[in-house]
């Protein structure tokens, strides 16, 4: 596609590269690098003037570096002349910091602060996956395409679970019950959802589960797993409650901390997530982890921005 580039910042290379060939395009040229202070250097190995620039860079692994990295080369195009600086984030980094709780009103709103950041420094489009809130969209002044990872989602469940037209979508907690619900109308099947109660954050403290799942597969879907002791709850609830299988669905796989041992320790049949984040390393130590490749999604949007076209075909399809 001709005045097209597209960057990849050190987050993710490999869904980089995964989008370039769906494009059927080369990555750009660029070579990021730390000084011994610390700080991050990046060089921008091709002209970019007049061109329309995507950069890749999702919120894992190092979160603050590459969201630096992803500013400084969002800035470096965009003062190197390029028409429009799209950055392609995946998976959102500080999403979960969208609101004021009512515990602590001196708690800062991050995920505002990143939007502002990523204005600044001259972003003028965002593509981006499964917003923890969608509301996020609303803290940017240009425009956000939040595509969905549920096309894919329900596409992997009719080809992957023989029992999927008896089966239940389970919400882990009321705030996915939109999401759980829209998937369940989608595949004409009944959902539940549990409640839990937290004391602190990354504690679940008590669960309780509404609905039924009684002799049918559970299939708990959720936007992000990060230290999975929910997920973990709320699987041996639905065990517990007369489930005879069940798996998770998650878009983004963060897997901190104690996560990879609670999955393996848990009842799942398989956990499945999107590789918004890369995986590779967590599949080898965790077998039960199976991957969604998200990556013609993000590339289709990409080429239909680019061309002008409406991208809210990807709402409900997955390009073949």
């Amino acid at each position: 596609m001709p005045n097209i580039k597209i960057f990849s910042g050190s987050s993710h290379r490999e869904l980089s590269h995964k989008i370039a060939d769906r494009l059927g395009m080369e990555l750009g040229k660029v070579v990021t690098k730390k000084f011994s202070n610390q700080e991050t250097c990046v060089e921008i190995g091709e002209s970019v003037r007049g061109e329309d620039v995507y950069i890749v860079q999702s919120g894992c692994g190092e979160i603050n570096d590459n969201l630096m990295e992803l500013l400084i080369m969002i800035n470096a195009c965009k003062i190197a002349s390029a028409s429009r600086v799209t950055a392609v984030i995946p998976c959102f980094p500080y999403a979960r910091q969208d609101k004021k709780d009512k515990v602590g009103s001196r708690a800062p709103i991050s995920a505002k602060l990143v939007a502002n950041m990523l204005s600044v420094s001259g972003a003028d489009h965002i593509i981006t996956m499964d917003l923890h809130a969608s509301q996020i969209q609303g803290f940017f002044d240009i425009p956000v395409d939040n595509l969905y990872a549920e096309p894919a989602v329900l596409k992997w469940i009719k080809e992957n679970i023989a029992e999927w037209k008896t089966c239940t979508i389970v919400s882990p907690d009321a705030g996915g019950a939109k999401r759980v619900t829209s998937i369940a109308d989608r595949l004409n099947v009944d959902f539940a959802l549990i409640h839990k109660e937290r004391k602190k954050a990354n504690e679940v403290d008590r669960m309780v589960l509404v609905g039924d799942v009684t002799d049918r597969v559970a299939i708990l879907v959720d936007d992000m797993a990060d230290t999975c002791g929910t997920i973990c709850h709320a699987a041996d609830k639905l065990i517990s409650a007369g489930a005879t299988k069940v798996y998770a669905i998650l878009t983004h796989g963060i897997f901190s901390g104690p996560a990879i041992s609670r999955i393996n320790n848990a009842c799942f049949e398989a956990v499945v997530v999107t590789n918004t984040i890369p995986q590779e390393e967590k599949m080898k130590t965790c077998p039960k982890i199976q991957v969604i490749d998200i990556s013609m999604i993000l590339a289709e949007a990409i080429r239909r921005t680019h061309n002008g076209e409406s991208v809210s075909y990807l709402f409900s399809h997955v390009p073949l």
